[in-house]
């Protein structure tokens, strides 16, 4: 536990930037001021002093940040968030003039950088003494619905795939929707023919794990649709296109879109935002074996649309592309899908930042807003029907993948919009989900990215 309400001799945590210090020291006793300054104290960002009383126990902290760091909402998140792991144990409440939205961020960063993956070590249920921060009785379910959504990407992403296959995945999501009062189904294995999901299947028969479509719904049904799809392949060999082995040791990250919209589905349900929502993730492993779907193969989808293969390293979307289809069938207000889809986004962004497509501009610009404010940075990318000539094939509808190689995120996003109706207000993450450096509150490792951008964006639609 990151956090307490009750009140036993909290210390306080004084954040402080180096313009600020000289003026901070002098409300201080004399004592304090030099212990500062001799122990190198300079109020640089993720620096932290401690401050002992006159019988040597701890009494303050000060604590470093950016300059103006209120007005940066893509720092004032991490301000605190290093000290959990480096405080002696003990309990802390943060004492700083910002508002109390201010205090919030900083807050839920302070439980980001308390996480740590030790589930399989030996020692993970040995009870350890921690700092945990004093927060308001009113305020700790709104903390705990974001930290746990952060969470549950984290722990979904860095689990391996041994323990995160679609078997698994299956009752990870039947226990969130116990959780929140919602209704669970699926489609496995062969019955996914049966129901009209061959894409979905095609791409998971070749494992012993039995591909699925998980679904979850939640939410007044006189409340405005709302669709969340996210790609969970549990582990991602490439197929017959079989992956280098170094592409392919970090694969277990490959349902990251999946984890992504239960983290989010989580907060919308905790903050009980005013929706039907809609849970939909193809759950599949994308094996070799003699039964896989080969380069070549055409496949049907639930839209009727024919696939050729031209790579069965584009896997992704030819899941996905079943389960924006059912979407459609809802008539929803919003869809929104995430997925760890293509290299060729992290060309374009890099690994830190999500790529966003839509068939709306609306949807794009009130992102982006809710992006700037939130202090999550996300990038939109063209959904440009120039490029829709790279999926044509002799004999299909369409291929799942263009041989080109150019605007690789591009023409992914666009061969998904083939399979959202005219219409359907629809956007598309294109994410990473994995942090390639540890930072304060961010340690290396699955990541939840674009989550608090695209929840202050729901937040203010569904308002």
């Amino acid at each position: 536990m990151s956090y307490t309400t009750e009140n036993n001799h909290s210390i306080p945590l004084n954040p402080v930037s180096s313009s600020e210090l000289e003026t901070t020291l002098k409300q201080y006793p004399e004592n304090v001021s030099k212990w500062v300054v001799s122990n190198g104290f300079e109020a640089k960002p993720d620096q932290f002093c401690v401050v002992p009383d006159a019988n040597g126990a701890l009494s303050m902290v000060f604590v470093g940040v950016e300059e103006n760091i209120t007005s940066k909402p893509e720092l004032l998140m991490w301000s605190i968030a290093g000290l959990p792991k480096n405080l002696p144990a003990g309990q802390y409440h943060l004492e700083a003039n910002w508002s109390e939205a201010e205090k919030l961020k900083a807050t839920i960063g302070w439980g980001l950088g308390d996480y740590s993956f030790d589930f399989f070590k030996a020692d993970f249920l040995e009870p350890k003494e921690k700092a945990v921060l004093r927060v308001e009785e009113q305020q700790l379910d709104e903390v705990n619905a974001f930290v746990d959504a952060f969470t549950l990407v984290r722990d979904m992403v860095n689990t391996p795939a041994n323990h995160m296959m679609p078997a698994d995945m299956s009752s990870l999501v039947q226990e969130l929707a116990e959780q929140h009062d919602a209704t669970f189904s699926e489609v496995v294995g062969d019955d996914l023919l049966e129901e009209n999901f061959p894409a979905i299947h095609a791409v998971g028969r070749a494992s012993d794990h039995a591909p699925r479509l998980l679904q979850m719904n939640w939410g007044d049904e006189k409340n405005p649709v709302l669709s969340l799809v996210g790609k969970g392949v549990c582990f991602d060999t490439g197929g017959l296109d079989l992956k280098p082995s170094k592409f392919m040791r970090n694969m277990k990250k490959d349902m990251g879109g999946a984890a992504h919209v239960l983290g989010l589905a989580h907060l919308i349900m905790s903050r009980n935002l005013p929706v039907r929502l809609q849970v939909l993730i193809p759950s599949v492993d994308n094996a070799v074996s003699g039964d896989a779907y080969r380069p070549g193969d055409i496949i049907d989808t639930r839209a009727h649309k024919t696939v050729e293969i031209d790579n069965t390293d584009a896997e992704g979307r030819v899941v996905l592309c079943d389960a924006l289809a059912l979407a459609c069938e809802q008539t929803p207000d919003l869809i929104i899908d995430f997925a760890t889809l293509t290299g060729a986004a992290r060309v374009a962004v890099g690994t830190e930042i999500p790529a966003l497509f839509s068939n709306t501009d609306s949807v794009i610009t009130d992102l982006q807003k809710a992006s700037k404010e939130s202090g999550e940075l996300l990038w939109p990318l063209p959904l440009h029907q120039g490029y829709r000539y790279q999926l044509e094939s002799a004999v299909a509808d369409m291929v799942n993948s263009s041989s080109e190689g150019y605007g690789g995120a591009i023409t992914a996003a666009l061969y998904l919009n083939e399979f959202v109706t005219e219409g359907t207000q629809w956007a598309h993450f294109d994410v990473m989900a994995y942090n390639t450096r540890d930072r304060a509150g961010r340690p290396k490792g699955g990541e939840a990215m674009g989550l608090l951008a695209t929840f202050a964006y729901l937040e203010s639609r569904y308002s």
